[in-house]
């Protein structure tokens, strides 16, 4: 059911390997494992595109892509998982990796007359920077491990239960 679902919403290897933009990678784009749909390049999808949606920077899908590359994970998965960060999510998640960044550092919360405005923000980046990297590098690997070993246990489930179907019959 996984790989029927997926295959469904992911854009053909054609048609991404005749977009003008990617020739710049070469025959690197043309490596089938990049694009098949098994457990392992799945589950290395999910921690690539999990660990960069954490990355604080607007180059998110390059980084995605450029690892997927390197470590021959599903390109189109790791790619569009980047996008859980977007402009509607980016505010709490970020905030909240504000937060654990304070926690892990064992650091005290921000003052409650916090003025919320560009001008006590920009004169307090240099207290909010150090916690908020460190509370991205945290759920960043966080959330990866959870994606990898997630998505193996759900796909080693699946075959299982495919398995006892057939048996039955």
């Amino acid at each position: 059911m996984p790989k029927k679902l997926l295959k469904k919403y992911i854009p053909s290897p054609e048609s991404i390997k005749k977009n003008k933009n990617l020739h710049f990678l070469g025959d690197k784009i043309h490596d089938p494992n990049l694009w098949h749909l098994n457990r392992r390049s799945v589950s290395a999808a999910f921690a690539i595109g999990l660990f960069a949606a954490w990355i604080p920077t607007p180059g998110q899908m390059v980084i995605a892509a450029v690892t997927a590359l390197y470590f021959r994970a599903n390109l189109p998965i790791s790619v569009g998982l980047v996008w859980i960060t977007n402009p509607i999510t980016m505010p709490p998640m970020f905030y909240f990796a504000y937060l654990v960044g304070l926690w892990t550092l064992n650091q005290p919360s921000p003052a409650a007359d916090f003025e919320f405005s560009a001008e006590s923000i920009m004169a307090s980046l240099g207290d909010i920077g150090i916690p908020f990297l460190m509370g991205c590098l945290v759920l960043g690997v966080l959330s990866s491990l959870l994606g990898y070993f997630g998505i193996r246990g759900l796909w080693r489930w699946n075959v299982v239960k495919r398995w006892q179907q057939r048996s039955v019959k």
